[in-house]
């Protein structure tokens, strides 16, 4: 007998909602702090993953697409942004460096350093981990559909932006 096509409920939007709050709250920021090891504030570690993941060659990133990010993500005024940067520039730390933009003296990009990329690396190594735990707790089928159900969220929310 064939299986009848699935249908879900009908408040399936609430029961979403009913749980993404724990999972954005439990698990996205021990994600968010594990990524942030102890040394950065959340918007510099949200600075660094917008360059590595959105910048040029996953290593410079102009600072107004910088701010044009954060904005979306946090209440957050672009003194505090560049408060972050600059933080993340200077000694001990020493992760970016602010060059002049090419294209406009006016312009700042956000440039990585040799120790910004490693130091990207061991935040990644610290979230893989992180995530690790959570899913050694899961079955490959449920891993297989949770990545997929995450990419489908993300490609509907970036449609949203157009």
């Amino acid at each position: 007998m064939p299986k009848p096509p699935f249908s879900p409920p009908a408040d399936a939007a609430r029961l979403f909602l009913e749980l993404y709050y724990p999972i954005h709250y439990k698990a996205g920021i021990g994600v968010e702090d594990a990524l942030r090891g102890g040394e950065l504030g959340r918007h510099q570690v949200a600075i660094l993953w917008l360059i590595h993941s959105e910048g040029e060659g996953r290593r410079a990133m102009n600072r107004k697409a910088i701010e044009r990010s954060l904005r979306q993500w946090f209440e957050v005024s672009g003194a505090a942004i560049t408060k972050a940067i600059r933080g993340m520039s200077a000694s001990p730390l020493e992760l970016v460096r602010l060059e002049e933009d090419p294209r406009s003296g006016r312009e700042k990009i956000v440039r990585l350093t040799p120790r910004g990329e490693a130091h990207i690396e061991a935040m990644i190594a610290r979230g893989t981990a992180y995530v690790q735990r959570i899913i050694d707790h899961m079955s490959g089928a449920e891993i297989v559909n949770g990545l997929e159900f995450f990419r489908s969220i993300e490609r509907i929310v970036d449609g949203f932006e157009d």
